[in-house]
């Protein structure tokens, strides 16, 4: 498996600050891998939430993660705030792959990038519903091009 370019923040339009936390340290004193997964859940929700297009509550439909995968090329710690890059990279029927890099504070290379599929489902069946108008609107800024 060849190890992917890692990217830089002039791609990705849409950043979120993020400031590590204690907790996000593991024993070898850097932020452990899993806590990456946290970051891009946080970036691709908030992004959500702001453009009105999430209603965790009572929304119709929600988006369940389906496939996740992350690459990782340099460390970051605590104390130390990153940037979560968030970008689409593919806006199917029902579902979309986004593409999320973190990248340390200052630095113009991704410490880790990856990406994040979520299944538009309707809440109470759980099965596949087309992607709402309001949301592809929404998430249209964000394809990569």
């Amino acid at each position: 498996m060849t190890k992917p370019v890692r990217s830089t923040r002039a791609d990705y339009p849409h950043f979120l600050a993020i400031s590590t936390r204690w907790s996000d340290n593991d024993v070898y004193g850097h932020v452990n891998n899993v806590v990456y997964y946290s970051y891009f859940d946080t970036v691709v929700n908030e992004y959500l939430l702001r453009n009105g297009v999430l209603d965790f509550n009572e929304g119709e439909t929600i988006g369940l993660v389906v496939e996740t995968r992350c690459n990782y090329f340099a460390s970051v710690t605590f104390p130390e705030r990153i940037d979560a890059g968030l970008r689409v990279e593919r806006l199917g029927t029902s579902s979309v792959r986004y593409e999320v890099a973190i990248f340390a504070e200052g630095s113009d290379e991704a410490a880790a990038q990856g990406h994040f599929v979520h299944v538009y489902v309707d809440r109470v069946t759980r099965r596949p519903v087309p992607l709402p108008a309001r949301l592809v609107d929404a998430l249209k800024p964000l394809v990569n091009a």
